[in-house]
């Protein structure tokens, strides 16, 4: 089936290779109790941007409803926090706690190794040449 007009179908390739990768992720992430989705705003406030969650949205690429339940959610856990941003006092960042950033580090090798299995058919060259081409594609593009 994968040689025919979908094997050759990019958006088709991109979206199964994406479905494939989650349903990995999702995997390795379950001992946590974590899915991909939370595991993304952890990862994207662990970095100490101290995001919105208007800049969440807009970098995950989610409604922000969405962003307001996996927000709600992890700060249910205690992994995340909002506190009020400094560079406007009406509006509040999101910043990962002390918890949240422990449990950001063991999700990331998790994930890592379960990302390595799945790209196990892909040299070291390959892979970094895939994951160049794909930054460029999710940034790069309007």
């Amino acid at each position: 089936m994968g040689s025919g007009v979908l094997g050759a179908d990019l958006n088709f390739l991109l979206a199964r290779a994406n479905a494939v990768s989650v349903a990995a992720a999702n995997a390795a992430l379950a001992a946590l109790d974590l899915r991909v989705r939370p595991y993304a705003v952890l990862a994207a406030v662990a970095e100490g941007a101290r995001p919105s969650q208007r800049e969440l949205s807009e970098f995950l690429r989610l409604d922000p409803s969405q962003i307001v339940a996996l927000v709600d959610d992890l700060e249910d856990r205690g992994l995340i926090s909002r506190e009020q941003d400094p560079r406007d006092r009406r509006a509040k960042v999101v910043v990962a706690t002390d918890a949240g950033q422990a449990l950001f580090r063991q999700a990331q090798l998790l994930v890592a190794e379960a990302e390595r299995e799945l790209h196990a058919a892909l040299d070291d060259r390959e892979r970094a040449q895939l994951s160049e081409m794909l930054r460029r594609v999710a940034f790069d593009v309007g």
